[in-house]
């Protein structure tokens, strides 16, 4: 039996999950870390803990299942995106914590370059917006504040790299400074239609080009680990970003396949093909996966809040004690009411961006309780994924064919919110019974390079159902239900 390794290195843990030959989960391994808020705003992770906790979780997944570094084929890594690592090219010692994803102390860098008028030529060439959530001004900020960082740099002694990167040097010893297409893609850096790295952008950051790793194809030779880290060398064969990976694990290979990931957060993924679709909706452009040089694109929607607004009914109006509460709870709720929910804590996402307004509740009367708010919880994350496929079916429809949302993460397990989201959207809704996507997809990145696993068109015929939900609410009344939310968005947004 020979197996692939895949890394999950995520924004509170890191994982690694080794698969079989069948593609089936053979053990898992996780450890969280300590995240760092030094500053409002602002969110940190010490470098040294990535790696540590990485390493860690490889050695105990593979003493866990009692097999030999010899059994193992491949190796491949998924990670969160946009976090970005400033490291010394020779002693690997990074020169500042990791500045997260989630970390907004570049919003005035930002506001600086709209005001100058480059968001027109950000957008054009990364697909993204001017916004603190992308690597590139994270980056340009630790070049400014890190004494002697840019000069060190300019002389090449300092290496940039989102996590996968970083967890590639040192796997490899030093030895690979490399990337694959989608992570680069989350640079703000990254030319997408001319697969380069973008020398304008970075002349006007002031970023030495030498210190950018080499991009690669999702599936590719990344290099060999260390022989002394697990008893033998192995090669390094998938890489790709979380939400990226978790579309490849959802077999999401043809134009207008649509998936929907719900953790804390969402984020919604459609295959545009070999076409990068500019949206006129403020959703992201970005590469969806990339083989033999050849990039297939998607368009990104986010939503801030989506598991996360069942742990508020749990840790903030504490009127559930699990999770997996909410669904009985919302099924009592009373019919006659209409509660609704935008739960913007921190925020709207896509396709609003509007970073000021916060949450409100509508609708409420003197019988209101914990079961109608459980329901609106449930529904919130049902209407803000109408909102994000409104804006991509606005900015690309696809040919022919109902289109169908396989959705993944934990609160897909929900079969009360699944079957409203199918209802909201008016389409079906499947969900795969590996939920285990992100680890799956570069699991068979690396396991499809190795030779062990099947190519595209079989993996994708081999994507097993557990179950499908189809719309059950008419259609008046789905007009009514999402005018109704439309209507509350537009109020949040203006208190």
């Amino acid at each position: 039996m020979r197996y692939i390794l895949a890394i999950d290195q995520g924004t509170t843990s890191s994982r690694a999950i080794l698969f079989d030959e069948a593609m089936k989960v053979t053990a898992i391994a996780q450890e969280e870390f300590e995240q760092h808020y030094p500053d409002s705003g602002w969110v940190e992770h010490e470098v040294s803990d990535l790696w540590s906790t990485t390493a860690g979780t490889c050695r105990q997944v593979i003493e866990r299942a009692s097999i030999r570094a010899e059994d193992i084929a491949g190796i491949g890594i998924t990670n969160q995106r946009e976090t970005t690592v400033v490291w010394d090219a020779e002693t690997g010692q990074a020169v500042h914590r990791a500045i997260v994803w989630q970390d907004r102390r570049t919003a005035s860098i930002c506001a600086d370059l709209r005001e100058q008028g480059h968001e027109e030529m950000f957008t054009d060439r990364t697909g993204l917006l001017l916004d603190p959530y992308f690597s590139g001004t994270k980056l340009k900020w630790i070049l400014d504040h890190v004494e002697g960082a840019r000069e060190k740099a300019k002389a090449g002694k300092l290496l940039f790299g989102t996590v996968d990167s970083y967890l590639i040097w040192k796997l490899t010893g030093g030895a690979e400074h490399v990337t694959d297409a989608t992570n680069a893609a989350r640079t703000l850096l990254y030319d997408i239609r001319k697969g380069r790295w973008s020398k304008t952008i970075c002349d006007l950051f002031d970023i030495p080009m030498e210190m950018l790793p080499e991009v690669k194809d999702t599936a590719a030779d990344f290099g060999m680990t260390r022989p002394d880290l697990f008893g033998r060398e192995i090669p390094i064969l998938g890489v790709a970003g979380d939400q990226q990976a978790a579309t490849l694990g959802q077999a999401c290979f043809q134009p207008g396949m649509l998936k929907s990931t719900y953790g804390t957060g969402c984020f919604a993924l459609l295959n545009t093909g070999d076409t990068p679709v500019r949206s006129k909706n403020r959703l992201l452009t970005t590469i969806a996966y990339q083989f033999d040089g050849k990039p297939t694109y998607a368009l990104e929607g986010s939503i801030f809040i989506a598991g996360a607004v069942v742990q508020w009914l749990r840790d903030g109006l504490k009127i559930i004690r699990e999770a997996k509460e909410t669904q009985p709870l919302a099924e009592t709720a009373d019919a006659n009411q209409n509660v609704v929910l935008v739960p913007a804590f921190t925020g709207l996402g896509a396709p609003y961006w509007n970073a000021e307004c916060r949450g409100a509740i509508f609708g409420l009367t003197r019988n209101s309780g914990p079961a109608e708010f459980a329901r609106a919880a449930l529904q919130s994350v049902g209407f803000q994924t109408r909102d994000l496929l409104e804006a991509m079916h606005a900015d690309w429809t696809p040919d022919g064919g109902d289109q169908v949302l396989r959705v993944d993460g934990g609160m897909s397990a929900s079969d009360y919110a699944m079957q409203f989201l199918s209802d909201i959207i008016g389409a079906p809704v499947d969900r795969p019974k590996v939920l285990e996507t992100t680890a799956l997809g570069v699991a068979w990145l690396a396991g499809q390079r190795a030779g062990i696993y099947p190519d595209m068109e079989e993996f994708a015929r081999g994507w097993a159902l557990d179950r499908n939900f189809e719309p059950d609410m008419a259609e008046d009344k789905r007009a009514e239900r999402y005018a109704a939310w439309q209507r509350a968005v537009q109020a949040t947004m203006a208190f």
